[in-house]
């Protein structure tokens, strides 16, 4: 039976570049690739057909002796090795795996020896009166930048890169053996697809120099510690004119020396003399937004009381809502006691009742009821 044209199988035109053809490929032997379509003999079939097309047409030498003598190019002393049926699944397959999922397994970004640079950190601290507010940074970066002298793909000035003549530009060569494909990255040109024989001095052939970077960066009202902000493409510079990485801003709040946080609301601790608490009034209390919070203390007032002051907390990150202020009181035993104040305190004493003092009355009342005496 013969066989089908290649540009026929993979469904392409005989001017398909090497990227459109690989895309085909990569579209097609998924569809049909065995591992999807268990005991399909069909599939099976066909996948090796594909695969036999495609091995032929990826090779710029074989891609031309099959465009002047078709399938008679690869006959016994047309003098080109057989291959095709015994090519197997494993080459394929990882052809379609490194397209899919180059990017997870670390190799995303290569392409004809440019590599996507490297993502960059940077650790940012702020106030928590910052963080309310949100503030514009300037940041300097130590990075690396594309190399103006050579545009980033590291041959000197006039000259450029040259495909690779041991692995066709393609950054890995494979060997056959028997029913096994064994690929490994070109030797010659350590996968990058290219040789630059005159690397540009500037930067040694590397595409890209190292140096600081002056940035401007939005943090937003309502930021948390922790809380990451990307730059897209503001980190290092990729290799030979590669795309950049991106860059991450990581923020940490500063303790406040007042106010603590949780989430968008704020709490802190307001210290009151006995006589307020007993007889009650107001307090006044700086919130973040500049403003004064004025709290009504009740009549009776314990330490532990918790007043809210509705919105006056942290603004809510990119949202309209603010979280609350809650103020903890805590009552103050007075200290240094003159004599007279001491002789008043006597006298209040002795007129107190059990009214007075319910909560300390009803524990000792009850501890004498569990422990008897």
């Amino acid at each position: 039976m013969s066989k089908r044209d290649y540009y026929e199988v993979l469904g392409v035109s005989r001017t398909v570049t090497e990227v459109e053809l690989k895309i085909a490929f990569r579209k097609s032997a998924m569809q049909c690739h065995p591992d999807r379509h268990p005991g399909d003999k069909q599939a099976e079939a066909r996948f090796k057909e594909l695969n036999e097309a495609y091995q032929c047409l990826c090779d710029p030498q074989k891609r031309a002796a099959y465009d002047r003598f078709g399938h008679s190019a690869f006959e016994q002393g047309g003098g080109f090795g057989g291959f095709g049926a015994g090519e197997g699944f494993g080459a394929s397959m990882a052809d379609i795996f490194e397209d899919l999922f180059g990017d997870v397994m670390g190799r995303r970004g290569r392409s004809g020896g440019r590599e996507r640079g490297s993502d960059l950190r940077y650790n940012m601290e702020i106030t928590l009166d910052e963080a309310f507010h949100g503030k514009t940074a300037s940041l300097t970066i130590p990075t690396s930048a594309t190399c103006e002298a050579c545009s980033g793909t590291g041959a000197k000035k006039g000259s450029k890169p040259k495909t690779c003549a041991t692995c066709g530009g393609m950054g890995r060569v494979r060997a056959q053996q028997g029913f096994f494909a064994i690929e490994r990255t070109c030797p010659a040109c350590q996968g990058r697809g290219e040789i630059i024989d005159n690397p540009c001095p500037s930067c040694s052939g590397a595409g890209r120099k190292t140096l600081e970077r002056s940035l401007s960066v939005n943090v937003p009202p309502g930021v948390e510690d922790g809380t990451r902000i990307r730059l897209a493409g503001e980190g290092e510079a990729g290799l030979r004119g590669g795309p950049p990485g991106d860059l991450y801003i990581f923020l940490s709040v500063k303790p406040h020396p007042f106010f603590q946080r949780d989430g968008a609301d704020l709490y802190c601790r307001v210290p009151i003399s006995m006589v307020r608490a007993a007889l009650g009034g107001e307090i006044q209390v700086h919130a973040l937004d500049g403003s004064e919070v004025k709290l009504k203390i009740p009549e009776g007032t314990q330490s532990g009381r918790q007043l809210k002051a509705k919105g006056k907390g942290m603004p809510v990150l990119r949202g309209r809502d603010y979280g609350d202020l809650h103020v903890q009181i805590s009552v103050e035993t007075p200290q240094k006691l003159t004599k007279r104040q001491k002789e008043l305190l006597a006298e209040f004493e002795e007129e107190s009742s059990h009214d007075t003092h319910p909560e300390e009355t009803g524990f000792f009342a009850r501890m004498k009821d569990l422990f008897g005496g």
